[in-house]
């Protein structure tokens, strides 16, 4: 029957052509899940180590702001603009938490990408005056992502305090 020897031969069929996925798709499983289980004995998450460079990174735009260190203020304002992302499994947490949200995240996010990226062209350009605006609408767009998203997302991922 050409039937039943099509389903042998067949990828996934008797003949056990689908092993390779259902090893990677079993180790992928226990990747994610060695993840959750990291975070969830109370390891931070990688975006606070992140979220502390961007600190650090925007006390050096307002320090260099004030001392008129322009190449100071667009390396920092560079490393903002192109901050690492934390790794999938945990991006993909955080986007399920975010969940109905998405769109307002995205856009908190966006819009410190630009303004930062605005604030390396002004120092570049080392024009004072578009480099403070700049930074203000940095500041503001972090201000509005942190008063939307941290405190809730404190509470997910670390309990409430």
């Amino acid at each position: 029957m050409t039937r039943g020897r099509e389903i042998v031969d067949a990828p996934g069929g008797v003949g056990g052509g689908h092993r390779k996925p259902k090893l990677a798709l079993g180790a992928a499983a226990l990747w994610i899940a060695t993840g959750q289980l990291a975070v969830q004995a109370g390891e931070p998450l990688v975006l606070r180590a992140i979220m502390e460079s961007l600190g650090g990174n925007m006390r050096s735009v307002a320090d260099g702001l004030s001392r008129r260190d322009y190449g100071q203020v667009a390396k920092a304002a560079e490393s903002i603009a192109g901050h690492p992302q934390p790794p999938w499994f945990e991006k993909a947490r955080i986007l399920a938490f975010v969940g109905a949200d998405l769109g307002k995240y995205k856009a908190h996010d966006g819009r410190t990408r630009d303004a930062a990226t605005r604030l390396a062209d002004a120092a570049r350009r080392e024009s004072g005056q578009l480099a403070a605006d700049a930074f203000g609408e940095l500041e503001a767009g972090c201000d509005g992502c942190h008063r939307e998203f941290r405190k809730p997302f404190v509470d997910y991922f670390y309990g409430a305090r």
